[in-house]
């Protein structure tokens, strides 16, 4: 009497459920960009002149931006963020740029300048300036600038 053996599939089933899963997992570890808001082109950005271009002008050249300074007269500001998403950890900022218009007390543009992030440290990376008040002082630093000078005193009045 012989015994007959009939082979089996299930190590083969194994491996190819197996490599199902595998690739399943690996899909999911595939990172992904996210881009939040708009900066105009450097293109764009060329047809604007400084010292003649009102705020209309610069509306029709680049659009108008998503956010605006504080004060009527300090500007506008584009600003584009590039996440990245890697599997299940959370998204993290990968690039800034950041290109502020600023206008004089007529509307007229007074500054073009470009800033982006490098190492987490906000960079100005192109500037046209039509009078050097500036003095170096990064759009951060102008913007937050008096937040340390506030007196006590003043306050408590």
């Amino acid at each position: 009497m012989q015994i007959r053996t009939v082979p089996s599939t299930a190590p083969r089933a194994l491996r190819v459920a197996l490599a199902l899963i595998a690739g399943i997992v690996l899909s999911a570890c595939v990172s992904q960009a996210r881009y939040h808001g708009y900066v105009p082109s450097d293109e764009t950005l060329a047809e604007i002149t400084v010292g003649e271009d009102t705020r209309e002008s610069v509306a029709e050249i680049a659009g108008r931006p998503g956010t605006e300074g504080l004060l009527a007269s300090s500007g506008w500001y584009y600003v584009r963020s590039e996440f990245r998403h890697l599997g299940a950890f959370a998204p993290k900022e990968v690039d800034r740029q950041v290109v502020a218009i600023s206008f004089d007390d007529a509307g007229v543009v007074s500054n073009v300048e470009r800033f982006g992030l490098e190492g987490g440290n906000v960079v100005a990376l192109s500037r046209r300036v039509t009078t050097s008040n500036t003095r170096g002082i990064t759009f951060l630093q102008q913007l937050f600038g008096n937040l340390g000078r506030l007196d006590t005193a003043t306050l408590l009045q």
